[in-house]
């Protein structure tokens, strides 16, 4: 999760941080295709081919990973402008212009879920949301915004 509200003003009883996710998935291993590298936006929405996203999460064009294999992700977020997931190399998803609003995220204080302010800054949060993960080689380098 990324452009995060401060952990400081999530509630108690908030289900989910404010936020935009890179939403990373391995395979069930029943041969159905499921692509890691997603989009999901409790409390967010995001700009996607020209339009605010109808759906909570968006799909990326990653093929579908093994559990139990490293996989490279890389996102690049150019504040609140482009953003790109990329998955082992290939851009697997791009969208921009992310900011408070929709739904999925209930409980918060209504102070700080402002909708339609743009989100350029905030908290990074690695989790893990059913199912075991590990992290390695985490690097964050600092950007500027794309001509």
């Amino acid at each position: 999760m990324f452009h995060s509200q401060d952990p400081r003003t999530t509630l108690k009883e908030q289900d989910w941080p404010i936020s935009v996710e890179m939403q990373l998935l391995a395979g069930l291993g029943d041969g159905k295709p499921r692509p890691t590298g997603n989009m999901c936006s409790p409390g967010t929405n995001v700009v996607y081919k020209g339009k605010i996203a109808d759906s909570h999460c968006l799909n990326s064009t990653s093929k579908t990973y093994d559990k139990d294999q490293w996989v490279k992700g890389e996102l690049i977020v150019y504040g609140d402008s482009l953003i790109q997931h990329i998955i082992e190399g290939d851009t697997v998803l791009e969208y921009s212009k992310p900011q408070i609003g929709g739904g999925t995220a209930n409980g918060f204080d209504p102070k700080i879920k402002v909708d339609g302010k743009l989100l350029s800054s905030g908290f990074i949060t690695l989790q893990s949301e059913g199912q075991p993960v590990d992290f390695k080689n985490i690097c964050i380098k600092g950007l500027s915004k794309p001509n």
